[in-house]
């Protein structure tokens, strides 16, 4: 058929075509993140040069085979186990760090992000005044919150001085676990509301009008209508936070230094750096398949159930 053969040919050219013009993104994309990954991981299996401990002499790095990977999953150093206080005995407690941080910020941030993009998707005056208002926080570069937030838990700043307290905010633990968890909350909710708040705005208001209708109450509505259709974009922006905290950097090194056992995997990545490239290297890629895994679990099992249901109700 002269007409088939037509089209089938228009769809190959039109094919080629697409190739053609995704071609230097896709090389691009190659250069700027499949390179740096495979060197990295390149460089993981290879040892750092230095001091050789049975011969005390200066000796050039060579291949290592998993051992840099076995320094920090085993904590072993030179085949013993670290001693305290060196980095390579600090993985676990900086992977468990990095864990609660997400777990703990991301909670909080999801709920009070609901809650303000509940509110800012009313309709009340003086709505495009609080959602510019809603945003600074998030507006402000992390390592000025990080400041800002550090003279706030000051021994003698604004909090202490508030509820009339003593606490030395950045100098035990706990205490400077949540005054990190509090400083990120505090700038990365408005992030999640905005992201929420995009997703209330695509649920047809006729939809509310007939469940009024039918007697649901604000409950049932909430429950039955706004979580459901809201359900994509609160993953996605749930998805975007964790993956976000499980790279937490700047605001607990600027805060704490990563003292008080509040260093994350980042922190450690950062400080391995100045005694040696390719241990560094190891955690790094230790860091990417752990947000890697984290990112394919939220995909598959959360992101590919809100789109499997979204196609069920329409063939409905």
């Amino acid at each position: 058929m002269p007409g088939r053969e037509s089209a089938d040919r228009k769809q190959v050219t039109q094919g080629r075509w697409a190739y053609t013009l995704l071609t230097p993104t896709l090389i691009l994309l190659a250069v700027v993140i499949i390179y740096p990954v495979v060197n990295a991981i390149i460089m993981s299996f290879q040892k750092d040069a230095g001091l050789n401990p049975a011969t005390g002499f200066f000796e050039e790095g060579g291949p290592a085979g998993f051992d840099n990977y076995a320094h920090w999953l085993f904590q072993q150093c030179n085949g013993a186990p670290c001693p305290p206080g060196t980095l390579g005995a600090q993985f676990w407690n900086s992977f468990g760090t990095t864990f609660f941080f997400t777990v703990v910020t991301v909670a909080f941030e999801t709920v009070l992000g609901f809650w303000m993009a509940v509110i800012m998707a009313r309709s009340f005056r003086g709505r495009s005044a609080v959602r510019a208002a809603v945003l600074v926080p998030w507006a402000i570069p992390t390592a000025v919150t990080a400041k800002l937030w550090f003279f706030i838990f000051a021994f003698d700043g604004i909090a202490n001085k508030l509820f009339g307290t003593q606490i030395l905010w950045t100098g035990s633990e706990w205490p400077a676990k949540w005054a990190i968890i509090i400083a990120d909350v505090w700038k990365t909710t408005p992030f999640m509301a905005l992201l929420i708040l995009a997703g209330l705005q695509l649920i047809p208001d006729e939809v509310y009008e007939a469940a009024k209708v039918d007697g649901a109450s604000s409950w049932q509505r909430f429950t039955q209508i706004t979580l459901p259709l809201v359900k994509p974009a609160l993953m996605v922006a749930v998805l975007f936070r964790v993956l976000d905290a499980l790279r937490m950097f700047d605001l607990p090194y600027i805060m704490t230094q990563g003292g008080n056992n509040t260093s994350t995997l980042s922190i450690l990545v950062v400080d391995q750096i100045r005694q040696g490239f390719n241990a560094a290297a190891a955690l790094s890629t230790i860091t990417f398949l752990v947000i890697f895994i984290v990112a394919f679990i939220f995909v598959r099992f959360l992101g590919a159930n809100a789109v499997g249901a979204a196609t069920s109700s329409g063939r409905k």
